[in-house]
């Protein structure tokens, strides 16, 4: 994991992929897919949005449907003490 990863992960990022359908001009009745996966901020998600925003001023096919995935990596976990010994053989 890079250094940048981990912190923007230390900040509250969580892991997105979004699976994009899109259309091509030259071919419309085809969906085409795009996986795009970053670091972003649920539920605003600002990564994906600009990426979007970019797709839809400088690329040619058109947006069909998108499917958005996020799972933070680091999270606070809940945890119970124990009382006892546990043996694991």
């Amino acid at each position: 994991m890079s250094g940048r990863a981990f912190e923007l992960q230390l900040k509250g990022y969580g892991l997105t992929t979004a699976e994009i359908h899109y259309r091509l001009p030259d071919y419309p009745k085809f969906l085409q897919l795009y996986i795009w996966q970053e670091y972003d901020l649920a539920p605003n998600f600002p990564e994906l949005k600009g990426f979007l925003d970019f797709w839809q001023k400088d690329l040619d096919g058109p947006l069909h449907s998108i499917r958005i995935v996020h799972q933070r990596l680091i999270e606070p976990r809940e945890w119970r003490a124990v009382d006892g010994i546990i043996s694991i053989h």
